[in-house]
């Protein structure tokens, strides 16, 4: 049933009775003193938490021109794994399995045919056992493993995936490293920003990481990831489509002796207020905004040593995973681009290591903005990764229907299962 005229207009008058505060030019503005003011570098507690590596500054470049100028990079591979996501069962276990793929430009058969697949298992029931050796399926192509999770029963959903996820996608970037001959984009952020929260959550969560080995192999595999391609001078760089960070918006609300107002929920929200660009027209009901969509605009690289990018930074402890290179080699550097077609903002991210010689650093930014404007989004090669390791929803229901024959237990259903059982996938 569709709302009648009468209740939508109901509903949109409600919007009358609330004052949104600070109108967009002032926004804007307020956008711009914190650029010209606050970044060079953000410091809290009299660390710095954000500085550029080299010249702070927003650049533009036409949407056309940078999508016919010559490659950087001659090929490029891409990585993402897919989950069902988390199902409890009726006996008590809660399951997730995570299925990791590499995609490849030029094309390598072969390679798309790899799948690196891991089940995650927990129950408050200490006496299950499972078997967590590595094995091999389809002709040796793929491995698989099962891993079981300790009694975690508040977070148990979230643990469970999170360690599907990291765990598949690490092991098979790190098995197939070596056919990566330019350019490795992982689809998501450089290392598990989803783990690497963990610790700011709950203390029970906190002691996990520190006592359970799990977590700290999974974040060892990225560091070591990290490692493996700056021996063979390859670079790898992460590709974040929906950043939501808050290291910036956060410090500036922190700050006592600066009288200033953060309206931005996230630093995303900042940023594409810093880089959209247009101009006020009158229109029949005033004045509005309107969007140049002809260029992308971006900014420098910032080195970020805040947040969930701490425990990376020189100064943090990486969960107590041995660096083998000078700890600023694995220190996260990111620059954002922003795409007025879309209206959208991407964070791309990249170890020290790799940003800290200009000549490398303008040539992953040259790419990077070349595959957004050809895709009109994200990069073509993650757009592939992504599809190589997507599970279907019909093949998430069948999966989940085979584990219930498996364990001999229904799936735990609530009402909305059954609500949405009918709707088309």
């Amino acid at each position: 049933m569709t709302l009648d005229p009468v209740h939508f207009d109901g509903i949109a008058r409600l919007a009358r009775r609330i004052d949104h505060g600070t109108d967009e030019r002032d926004r804007r503005a307020l956008a711009e003193t914190v650029w010209e003011a606050f970044l060079d570098p953000l410091r809290h507690d009299e660390r710095s938490v954000l500085e550029p590596v080299d010249e702070q500054a927003r650049r533009l470049v036409d949407c056309e021109g940078v999508a016919l100028r010559d490659r950087e990079f001659p090929s490029e591979h891409g990585l993402d794994a897919g989950t069902i996501n988390p199902t409890t069962f009726k006996n008590g276990l809660v399951v997730d399995i995570a299925q990791a793929a590499m995609s490849a430009t030029p094309s390598d058969l072969d390679l798309h045919r790899s799948r690196t697949t891991v089940m995650t298992v927990h129950s408050n029931d200490e006496t299950m056992m499972v078997d967590e050796t590595w094995g091999t399926f389809d002709a040796g192509y793929s491995q698989s493993r099962a891993v079981k999770i300790p009694p975690l029963p508040r977070f148990a959903e979230g643990v469970v995936h999170a360690l599907a996820l990291y765990l598949a996608e690490s092991k098979h970037a790190r098995d197939h490293a070596d056919t990566v001959s330019d350019l490795l984009v992982l689809d998501g952020p450089l290392y598990p920003r989803g783990l690497l929260r963990w610790a700011d959550q709950h203390p029970d969560l906190a002691d996990f990481l520190l006592e359970d080995p799990r977590p700290t192999t999974v974040l060892e595999n990225y560091v070591r990831l990290v490692e493996d391609f700056v021996e063979r001078d390859v670079p790898l760089v992460g590709f974040v489509k929906n950043p939501a960070t808050r290291v910036l918006t956060r410090t500036l609300q922190s700050k006592r002796d600066v009288d200033i107002s953060v309206p931005w929920s996230d630093d995303s929200a900042l940023f594409t207020r810093l880089l959209e660009r247009g101009e006020y027209v009158d229109d029949v009901d005033g004045e509005r905004w309107e969007r140049d969509t002809s260029s992308l605009s971006y900014t420098n690289w910032f080195r970020s040593r805040g947040g969930v990018d701490r425990p990376l930074s020189a100064e943090g402890d990486a969960l107590g995973v041995e660096r083998r290179l000078d700890r600023e080699a694995y220190e996260v550097t990111f620059f954002v681009i922003y795409d007025p077609r879309d209206d959208l903002l991407y964070r791309i991210e990249a170890p020290y290591a790799f940003t800290r010689d200009p000549e490398r650093r303008e040539r992953l930014t040259m790419q990077l903005l070349q595959d957004v404007a050809i895709a009109h989004g994200p990069p073509t090669i993650v757009a592939k990764a992504d599809e190589l390791a997507r599970i279907s929803n019909s093949e998430k229901a069948s999966l989940r229907e085979t584990l219930e024959e498996r364990f001999d237990a229904a799936q735990d259903r609530t009402y909305d299962d059954h609500r949405w059982d009918d709707q088309p996938y």
